[in-house]
């Protein structure tokens, strides 16, 4: 069986349309008329990326979305949505949606989307099989429950923040530039300078308490960018 997709979109047309098309791509897909419904199989099915309307009945998809996120559901969210407004797109990814699409749209777009973030979906899970073989450190990372383990402390993630460790996991030991990264992690955000980066990355070693000395985990390369290294054993390989 495909990967499962669930719709969560009141306006029956376009409901029917994308799931017959991402049917005919092989797709099992899941419909909900309303963000209670949303919540609902968010929680209670296995899903591999949630396709999300902002406008619906009973419960907003902010709404659903961070109520989601706050449950630690980490599954993919893609919104959907006729609000075009450049502060409606940062409250979505605020919330902790993963994309952010207006209509109208292509399929062939919709589709593009589905697949990057179906394969970010799959590599936390990989991430998280991982670490169950780790050795025991200070640190431990899950990121499909969106925290840290920090000396037994668990520390919460922001979204951003995992997709950068999600990226950084995929990559271990390569030397990674801030445009890749940029290009990789904050491909819709136009304006992000490579600033960004290094704030998040500052963020991060603060988080995971490898802000002093020399960082164990994520190190910076004069002029390119960064290296990370798992915490397995809890120094550079």
């Amino acid at each position: 069986m495909g990967k499962k997709i669930l719709i969560v979109e009141d306006e029956e047309g376009l409901r029917i349309t994308m799931g017959d098309r991402l049917a005919s791509e092989g797709y099992h897909v899941i419909e909900a008329k309303t963000g209670t419904q949303g919540i609902e199989y968010g929680h209670n099915e296995t899903i591999d990326l949630i396709i999300l309307d902002i406008m619906l009945p009973e419960v907003d998809g902010f709404t659903v979305c961070k109520k989601l996120r706050e449950d630690g559901i980490l599954t993919p969210i893609i919104i959907l949505s006729a609000k075009s407004l450049l502060e409606d797109k940062v409250t979505g990814l605020k919330t902790g949606a993963d994309d952010y699409i207006t209509k109208p749209f292509e399929m062939a777009e919709l589709l593009a989307r589905i697949e990057v973030q179906i394969r970010r979906g799959e590599a936390i899970k990989a991430v998280h099989s991982r670490q169950q073989d780790d050795e025991p450190s200070d640190l431990t990372i899950n990121l499909r429950r969106g925290y840290m383990e920090v000396h037994g402390q668990e520390v919460p993630l922001l979204a951003q923040e995992i997709k950068l460790l999600d990226y950084m996991y995929l990559h271990e030991g390569e030397v990674i530039s801030r445009d890749t990264l940029l290009d990789e992690v904050w491909g819709y955000e136009e304006k992000v300078s490579t600033r960004t980066i290094d704030v998040h990355v500052a963020r991060l070693r603060q988080k995971m308490d490898d802000a002093k000395g020399v960082p164990r985990y994520i190190q910076t390369v004069r002029g390119i960018g960064y290296k990370f290294t798992s915490p397995r054993s809890g120094s550079p390989r």
